[in-house]
């Protein structure tokens, strides 16, 4: 049986070392779509950010997100936090990975793990708290929207997060 499985979810809530981890486990191959955003685009996403902005970032990030969707073949894909803002991006999650995994954290939590992060361009904001809760209210439902399943991180630790994650993907249908 094929797998194909997605993280989605706020920025910080785990999404590339849980798919890293999970894939591993699984023995499949382990795709970061930031990662492989920052290969394309010769620079990191903060700076083509700053540079060309956040709608040209999300053309490159829709168009690679596409690729890989329609790409044949088992997969666990790391997705960057605005992925969902798109229609034809949640559409194409939907379409292209038979599993997609909901890290749910709060923005209190995210903002305990990234406070020290200064990687993330949504973030470099005087109120990073306030600017995750504003991020939190509008992508919670896109997706909720876009998941097949919603995994709540809290703080357990990767490998509970992992266990979990390998629990939902053994009680799926066709599992």
């Amino acid at each position: 049986m094929q797998t194909r499985c997605a993280l989605v979810g706020m920025p910080g809530s785990g999404k590339s070392t849980v798919g890293r981890q999970l894939a591993r486990r699984l023995e499949l191959p382990f795709v970061d779509l930031d990662h492989r955003l920052e290969q394309q685009l010769g620079t990191s996403i903060r700076s083509y950010f700053e540079q060309h902005g956040e709608p040209a970032f999300r053309d490159h990030e829709a168009a690679l997100l596409a690729a890989l969707a329609a790409e044949p073949g088992d997969m666990v894909l790391s997705t960057g936090g605005g992925v969902v803002l798109r229609p034809e991006n949640r559409a194409a999650l939907r379409r292209g990975f038979s599993h997609v995994m909901y890290l749910r954290a709060s923005p209190e939590d995210i903002f305990r793990r990234l406070r020290h992060d200064r990687t993330r361009p949504l973030l470099q904001v005087a109120d990073p708290l306030a600017r995750l809760r504003e991020l939190y209210k509008a992508r919670d439902p896109l997706y909720r929207e876009t998941a097949h399943y919603v995994i709540e991180t809290g703080r357990p630790t990767v490998h509970t997060l992992v266990n979990m994650v390998m629990m939902q993907l053994e009680m799926a249908p066709g599992a």
